[in-house]
């Protein structure tokens, strides 16, 4: 008999548990550890993007895009909750989760941009299942500094004025929620450099029926194609979030008693339909790695799709199996709402109801996300002409 996935969850975060002590620790490191950095190799946010491209009723056909010889402008990707480490923070060591997760989330904006990703030491996979609130909220902060450092690193040694995208999923989005409210919005010369911000699957909220006055006062939520200097978020569900949902509803966290986040009565989270944002229609464009990740996430991904995910011979897949995705607001509610268009498959949400796809949220549209980049990049550039 098949395990559950929290059960799946549970033994595997148990056996972490048990394999060593936690690690010390120490102020944010002197120098950044950089995961991904333009000119440093091996650089799995800009390898090989050869794609299979899968079309029912048809045979299969290969597109390899390239990448532009001078990109215009930058990326800051902060990955999401992939430590396998002991404790309630990670160390800064190169494991292959974090490799895995750089080219299955950020590798395919190289076609827009430069990327840049700093290790940091995040909230492990543990955790998310040890630890009180107050002692998770001093795990998101030891995260945050170390963020919050390379992102100071960035601008002083690399950026050079260039235009930028933060990008983030998850606990990664939590890290860039705080790094927008004091580095961002608050700091009028950053700010107007800011292309947008693409925070996934960790509820940026706004004031209710409006698309600021949240996490952010001047930094808007996108609402049409092209708009630049704002934020596109969502969290996936293939259904109504319950009431215990840990997404796409406004209720408070580690990150708010970390940071402050607002939430509860007067706000909602933000929502950006990825068909406004792009002027495109269903079906969404799911671009997924060929590999199997390693791992916790690679076990649950597996029980999300109710089997192997979706693979192919190259290193990249636009798979057959295709989902609309548009934004829905239900009992409370604000979420992206998946549906299966024909044979599809139906996503189980993994570990359980409350995550909902939470694991899809960035490779079920990532066509989109890099799409409207690029329409924001142009719009952005031909502004500052």
């Amino acid at each position: 008999m098949k395990a559950s996935a929290p059960a799946l969850l549970a033994a595997a975060l148990a056996a972490l548990a048990l394999a060593a002590p936690a690690a010390a620790q120490d102020p944010p490191p002197e120098e950044t550890v950089w995961l991904c950095k333009p000119g440093v190799e091996p650089n799995p946010c800009r390898e090989s993007l050869e794609t299979t491209i899968e079309t029912e009723g048809e045979e299969p056909r290969v597109e390899n895009p390239g990448f532009p010889r001078k990109p215009k402008i930058d990326c800051f990707y902060v990955y999401p909750t992939v430590s396998e480490d002991q404790g309630t923070n990670s160390d800064l060591s190169i494991d292959p989760e974090h490799i895995a997760i750089a080219r299955f989330q950020a590798a395919r904006f190289s076609q827009r941009c430069r990327v840049f990703a700093p290790m940091y030491r995040q909230r492990t996979l543990l955790s998310i299942a040890a630890g009180t609130p107050e002692q998770q909220a001093e795990g998101l902060k030891i995260a945050f500094a170390d963020v919050r450092a390379a992102w100071l690193d960035y601008l002083e040694n690399y950026s050079k004025g260039r235009g930028f995208v933060l990008i983030g999923h998850s606990q990664g989005t939590t890290m860039l929620r705080q790094l927008v409210r004091t580095e961002v919005d608050r700091k009028r010369k950053v700010r107007k450099r800011m292309v947008s911000g693409l925070l996934l699957g960790a509820n940026v909220t706004v004031e209710e029926n409006e698309v600021v006055d949240g996490d952010f006062k001047r930094v808007p939520g996108c609402t049409g194609p092209g708009q630049f200097g704002c934020v596109v978020a969502w969290s996936a569900f293939h259904e109504t979030p319950p009431e215990n949902a840990r997404f796409g509803r406004p209720t408070a966290g580690a990150g708010t008693t970390a940071f402050g986040f607002p939430a509860g009565d007067g706000y909602e989270v933000l929502c950006s339909d990825p068909e406004a944002l792009t002027e495109g229609k269903a079906p969404l464009t799911t671009y997924l790695r060929s590999e199997a990740y390693p791992g916790v996430i690679g076990a649950l991904l597996v029980v999300m799709y109710g089997g192997p995910p979706p693979s192919a011979e190259t290193p990249w897949l636009q798979p057959s199996e295709r989902y609309s995705g548009k934004c829905a607001e239900s009992e409370g509610a604000n979420f992206l709402k998946v549906t299966p268009i024909g044979s599809a498959r139906t996503l189980t949400s993994t570990p359980d109801s409350s995550w909902g796809l939470h694991l899809a949220d960035v490779n079920i549209a990532l066509g989109e996300l890099v799409g409207i980049v690029r329409m924001q990049k142009r719009a952005y550039v031909k502004a500052r002409r």
